[in-house]
């Protein structure tokens, strides 16, 4: 395994940069996402999208839109509505959550995440912990370098093999303190994890996180994997593709049960009708929310 990004995460900033740089009203403003990518990234990226416009859109005739049109497409439909609606929820719960007592943010599989380097008033007086493998942060850590960012004081990076090495165990070395309200995030990672992958993590968060300390995370729901829309089956087939294949899906019973297990109540759960009037119909986005996956605001109770 190197330590270069997955194509999930490129395609993911691809997304998140080309969406922040042409539309009018974007639904989350990464202004930074196209400094973590090299210039030879982004064009492969931009070059496999247009060349497999037919692969997404079967009926599409390329060679009657321009390229950027056709880009502006693929993007809002199929690639950056995940991405783009979860940090955009995220980040506006996690300011609430700062205004009840919260301390300490966890960016859990953090990725090419921008928030620390995006948000530095938040950084002047919060700690920012990113978890992810080994390989992946020292891979994000050169392109910090080649990008020429400072490293906030308050944002440290936590190491963690989970095949090897204890969250609770790592997370505390780099600082965090477990008597603090705390704020998780947990995005695009779910999927691509066992049930008792997901199981073993809630059991981790459980035992380091202060009562009424936030998780927040999103999920595909028991019909998504038998799905009928397109751009669900396809993105199925590109994880499997890319050698990620997607695992897990939950009903909101058997989410409840497994977040009491372990402490947690839902405290907001959003459909993807939810998400489209609640996040991208109030930023006045051109795009629709994907099928089948939710996001969950989950809290922590003695």
């Amino acid at each position: 395994m190197d330590n270069k990004a997955s194509i999930t995460a490129l395609m993911s900033s691809f997304g998140r940069a080309f969406h922040a740089e042409n539309e009018e009203h974007p639904v989350f403003g990464d202004f930074l996402a196209k400094e973590l990518m090299t210039g030879e990234e982004y064009t492969a990226v931009q070059g496999y999208l247009i060349g497999g416009a037919q692969f997404f859109e079967p009926e599409i005739d390329p060679d009657e839109q321009t390229p950027e049109e056709l880009l502006r497409q693929l993007i809002n439909k199929h690639i950056a509505p995940s991405p783009l609606c979860r940090a955009a929820y995220t980040e506006k719960a996690l300011k609430t959550a700062v205004l009840t007592g919260t301390k300490q943010y966890v960016i859990l599989g953090a990725g090419m995440d921008t928030f620390a380097f995006r948000e530095t008033e938040f950084l002047s007086k919060y700690r920012v912990f990113e978890v992810d493998h080994p390989l992946t942060q020292a891979d994000k850590l050169e392109r910090i370098t080649r990008a020429g960012w400072t490293i906030p004081d308050n944002l440290s990076f936590v190491p963690v093999d989970f095949t090897k090495d204890s969250l609770t165990e790592r997370l505390i070395a780099a600082g965090f303190d477990p008597s603090v309200k705390s704020f998780f995030s947990w995005l695009g990672v779910t999927y691509y994890l066992s049930s008792e992958a997901i199981d073993t993590m809630l059991s981790a968060l459980s035992s380091i996180c202060a009562n009424g300390s936030a998780l927040v995370f999103d999920y595909p729901d028991e019909d998504f994997f038998a799905a009928p829309e397109k751009r669900v089956q396809n993105t199925i087939m590109m994880a499997k593709a890319g050698g990620e294949p997607m695992q897990s899906a939950f009903s909101y019973s058997e989410l409840e049960k497994l977040l009491e297990k372990h402490g947690f109540l839902i405290y907001e759960l959003l459909t993807p009708d939810d998400i489209q009037r609640d996040v991208i119909d109030k930023a006045g986005a051109d795009i629709k929310a994907f099928e089948h996956v939710n996001y969950c605001l989950a809290v922590r109770k003695n």
